[in-house]
């Protein structure tokens, strides 16, 4: 791989978030020291001028202290810098720098030093002009074949140029038709500077013809010019290319004649002095600079290109003969001598990596061993096969997804949920009804021990709960490891005090073995206290309508939870076991279980599903009827085109009408199809919900660990969003089939079944109840859930048996306070605040 990498001479990078074009690079001999060497002149956006002159110790060193000759604030942004003899009376080389509004140039010379801090270099100021003009871009030369000094054209936004003779202003010029500037070169050969405008055309204006145009500051023709005698700005010559250009350059060597080299974004060309193309290249890649250095053979020319995908690519003409690798994208290149190293090639990118390097490859003194050929052991091999046979077997049993690492604690992650509501709701575009959607702000912190590179933070809630921001990215922060944190949200973010019913269609009882404790104590925010602080009945009223009672017997161990959606009935037993299970662990108490003896509400499970496997079937169809639809109202578009091409218009043949009706159908079509996401996307999450409910009841009826009820839930809830390529019915029919012919096989014929790898949507989802119903079935007859096969063993069986009522009680009061539940509901968008977390390394801490 050595062999396609530019070799690193020399390198730096340039200032902290600093920005660079490719009119910041300049290399030439600057100071005038006249032994041959250049110097290497960047110019930034922040005003900041250096001049470097390299002296590595060896290959690949980073920058010295006495490599930086100078460093100026300059105040203006740098637009590009160039040397020439830019000062009247001398042939020096000077220094040209262009600012937004203003050129200056300027001399360098550097004084010998007599300690050990080496020589001392300054700057200069020999004359300056500021510009009534925002300028683009500059280029400098011999204009009008003047001998011993170069003169200086500068472009504006706006399309003028500025020709300056030095220290005085010579004359301003508007091309013709200018919208954008491009890159402007001289050609000394011609005399003639060229362009290209935005019209996508090279363009060359003569000198000659621009010095005697019209001012720029007198725009309108003059009598004169009416008359003849005034001459108008004429194009020498043009030549459309079809592209914008990113450079141009003007060469000329001896061996061939003045060629003009355009960079395009897709192509590069080589024209002729008169406009003519010479060749072209057509590029694979997007390029970013360019810069024809030499020529090797008589008629050809080398340049490099260099690209967006770190490379360098130096043709001949137009054949590719090197391509090198580099660790930067490079927005300027140069080719110049250091160091009595001639060849070198300089590159900058746009955030300050400068690099020197050299093509080629260092030699590689490493030799490979000899191998010494030994006989076999095969018994040794195959005890050792056996080792690691057995390691591989106990890595498959493990339950952990990601492999722990030593140091889990080089990267933290904490979220503190606020006590409060936001006093100004974030969800403004959000309508429940006439319920005002409350938010909360999460703060999330990251705390590190080590220094990391690169941090992506995602944060995410089950919808409909929505996020104002959920990705953030730390530039100074990674590693390949994944680090999570979960939190819970308060309960009245997405429910409120609501009135208690004594009938409902769906009601569950949860059976504990302690006694009943006070709503009051376990939701103090939702009622009232009363007289004896015994409230044994409950209401809850979810944020778009919906209502949830909640019960405790007063004689029994036992609560009931009702509502008339079967969906509903998840958040409050959820909240409630958890509520129960804090309650009693800050009594003291360990024993305290909760139990589900009643059989498991299957069939009010199906109904949600076949209402969203029917919704996904009519999204299908409607899809379908789109496509065609659209197909046959471009075909009928194609049909009335041909009708207006034709030179002998023919009637239309009603299809005018049919083509309104037509897109009358795509558009009630695209409406109707919108409409079923929305629908879809609301079965979804009452479908989760009630996932959610099922495992919970399976988890209490057969009293399952928690490693069995997360692969329950890995099971049942594969997806975080529904899609028609990918819906939840044929995911969760394959993870079931898996557990089925795995774990709770019957026999070892079924676990030597293969499960297909295909997934597609079902015809019907009675497969899909034919295994959810299998599942529980197993599991009453004393089944485990486990990763590994070899795992598998009966248990004692457990079935399900009946539950006694709970006598209703008088309704109590509510009051509202402060509580938390899991982040996840089943009506409409909620918003959750979440500011740009802190990032805080842990003090003290030591590797």
């Amino acid at each position: 791989m050595s062999l396609f990498k530019a070799r690193d001479w020399w390198s730096t990078v340039l200032g902290d978030k600093e920005e660079f074009d490719q009119g910041c690079l300049c290399l030439a001999d600057v100071d005038n020291t006249g032994n041959g060497q250049d110097k290497i002149i960047v110019g930034s956006f922040m005003g900041y001028l250096r001049i470097f002159n390299p002296h590595p110790v060896k290959t690949g060193d980073g920058a010295q202290a006495e490599d930086l000759l100078l460093e100026v604030h300059l105040r203006d942004p740098i637009l590009q810098v160039e040397v020439g003899k830019f000062v009247s009376g001398t042939e020096m080389l000077h220094l040209a720098v262009l600012h937004s509004r203003k050129l200056c140039v300027y001399s360098v010379s550097g004084t010998l030093g007599n300690v050990e801090h080496g020589n001392q270099y300054q700057i200069k100021l020999m004359y300056e002009h500021n510009l009534q003009r925002t300028a683009c871009n500059m280029t400098y030369g011999s204009f009008g074949g003047v001998k011993g000094r170069d003169l200086i054209c500068i472009q504006s936004v706006d399309g003028m140029l500025m020709v300056f003779e030095q220290e005085s202003y010579a004359f301003g010029r508007f091309l013709p038709g200018s919208l954008l500037p491009g890159p402007l070169a001289y050609s000394s050969r011609t005399d003639s500077f060229i362009t290209v405008s935005s019209c996508h055309q090279v363009e060359s204006y003569k000198y000659q013809v621009l010095a005697f145009a019209t001012d720029a500051d007198k725009r309108q023709e003059t009598e004169q010019q009416k008359h003849g005698s005034g001459k108008r700005l004429v194009v020498d010559w043009t030549l459309n290319i079809g592209e914008q250009a990113i450079d141009i350059c003007i060469v000329s060597f001896i061996q061939s004649a003045s060629s003009v080299f355009v960079l395009g974004e897709r192509n590069f060309f080589c024209l002729k002095d008169n406009g003519q193309i010479q060749f072209m290249k057509k590029l694979d890649y997007s390029p970013s600079c360019f810069l024809p250095y030499c020529s090797v053979s008589e008629g050809t020319i080398n340049t490099l290109i260099g690209n967006h995908n770190n490379m360098l690519h130096v043709y001949q003409d137009v054949t590719l003969k090197w391509a090198t690798q580099l660790p930067h994208v490079p927005v300027a290149v140069r080719v110049g001598c250091l160091h009595d190293l001639k060849g070198v090639i300089v590159t900058l990118s746009d955030d300050g990596h400068l690099q020197c390097s050299y093509l080629g490859t260092d030699p590689s003194l490493f030799q490979a061993p000899k191998v010494e050929s030994r006989e076999l052991n095969y018994d040794e091999l195959d005890m050792e096969l056996k080792e690691l046979q057995k390691v591989i077997k106990n890595v498959n049993k493990s339950q952990d997804v990601w492999p722990l690492t030593e140091r889990e604690d080089d990267l933290k992650v904490s979220a503190m949920v606020s006590p409060n509501f936001d006093s100004v709701s974030q969800a403004t575009d959000v309508e429940v009804g006439a319920d005002l959607v409350p938010s909360v702000t999460v703060k999330v912190t990251l705390k590190n021990r080590v220094a990391l590179q690169k941090i992506k933070l995602s944060i995410y809630v089950q919808p409909p709960l929505v996020l104002t921001g959920d990705q953030f990215t730390f530039e100074f922060m990674g590693i390949p490891r994944v680090s999570q944190c979960k939190f819970r949200l308060p309960l009245k973010l997405v429910c409120l005090p609501g009135q208690p019913s004594k009938t409902a269609s769906h009601k569950l009882t949860i059976d504990t073995n302690k006694s009943p404790v006070s709503l009051l104590s376990l939701f103090p925010g939702f009622a009232k206290q009363s007289e004896d602080d015994q409230v044994n009945v409950m209401g809850f009223r979810f944020l778009g309508g919906s209502q949830v009672t909640l019960l405790a017997s007063k004689t029994s161990q036992r609560y009931r939870i009702q509502s008339e959606q079967f969906e509903d009935l998840w958040l409050i037993t959820n909240e409630l076991i958890i509520r129960l299970q804090e309650y009693f662990e800050k009594q003291g108490i360990k024993d305290f279980t909760c139990s589900f003896s009643g059989s498991v509400p299957l069939e009010e499970y199906f109904e949600l599903i076949d209402h969203h496997f029917e919704l996904r079937i009519n999204g299908e169809k409607l899809e379908e009827l789109l496509s065609e639809r659209a197909v046959q109202f471009r075909a009928i578009q194609r049909r009335l085109l041909t009708r207006f091409k034709d030179k002998t218009p023919a009637p239309l043949q009603h299809l005018d009408t049919l083509l309104d009706g037509t897109y009358k159908q795509v558009i009630a079509l695209a409406d109707a199809v919108e409409e079923n996401q929305d629908n879809l996307f609301q079965s979804f999450t009452r479908l989760k919900s009630a996932t959610h409910l099922v495992i919970l009841l399976i988890g209490l009826w057969q009293k399952l660990s928690a490693d069995q009820i997360a692969i329950l839930e890995a099971a049942f809830l594969p997806l975080q969003q529904d899609t028609q390529e990918l819906g939840w019915e044929e995911t969760v029919d394959a993870a079931l089939s898996h557990l089925l012919k795995t774990c709770l096989s019957k026999s070892s014929k079924e676990q030597a079944l293969n499960l297909n790898s295909q997934l597609g949507i079902p015809k019907d989802t009675s497969q899909l109840k034919k295994h959810i119903t299998l599942l529980c079935d197993r599991l009453a007859k004393g089944g485990r859930l486990c990763l590994s096969t070899d795992a598998a063993a009966p248990q004692t069986m457990v079935m399900p048996g009946g539950c006694a009522t709970i006598p209703e009680s008088d309704l109590e009061g509510r009051s509202i306070d402060q509580d938390s539940s899991e982040l996840f509901t089943n009506h409409k968008h909620l918003m959750v605040e979440t500011p740009v977390p802190e990032v805080s390394p842990l003090q003290g801490v030591t590797e």
